[in-house]
């Protein structure tokens, strides 16, 4: 599934971050947070379509936060609190300009966010599988 392979793809290149180098290069840094803005844009929608694929009613449209609110009451997420503050960093981080939020910004998507996103991925190919076995 295409954006299920989108999401997989941008989240090896945020998997691969340095985030040694991230701690001083101002560059790198902003690079780290729009690699993580295009990966949580990509996974909601992998998740939606994973859910659609899956007739879960609601699934059809909606914003990212219903959709991750409809995913984690039928299981698809397991951590809705990660996944709510993900979306609220997301909205935030274009206005972002203390260095301190910025750090903040960082250490939540190496500690918390991508291994959120890695756990979405295993969640999402298994159930893609179930659905291509059911065929």
């Amino acid at each position: 599934m295409k954006k299920l392979d989108n999401f997989a793809s941008c989240l090896d290149i945020l998997r691969q971050a340095d985030f040694t180098l991230a701690d001083n290069d101002d560059i790198y840094r902003t690079g780290v947070v729009g690699q993580f803005n295009l990966t949580f844009e990509l996974a909601w929608k992998a998740l939606q379509e994973v859910m659609k694929l899956h007739g879960v009613a609601g699934a059809e449209s909606g914003s990212p936060r219903e959709i991750l609110q409809l995913a984690y009451k039928i299981g698809f997420l397991h951590d809705a609190a990660v996944w709510l503050l993900m979306l609220k960093k997301r909205n935030i981080a274009v206005h972002i300009y203390n260095e301190d939020e910025i750090d903040e910004m960082i250490l939540l998507i190496r500690d918390s966010f991508i291994p959120a996103f890695s756990a979405l991925q295993k969640t999402l190919q298994e159930k893609l599988d179930k659905v291509e076995c059911d065929w």
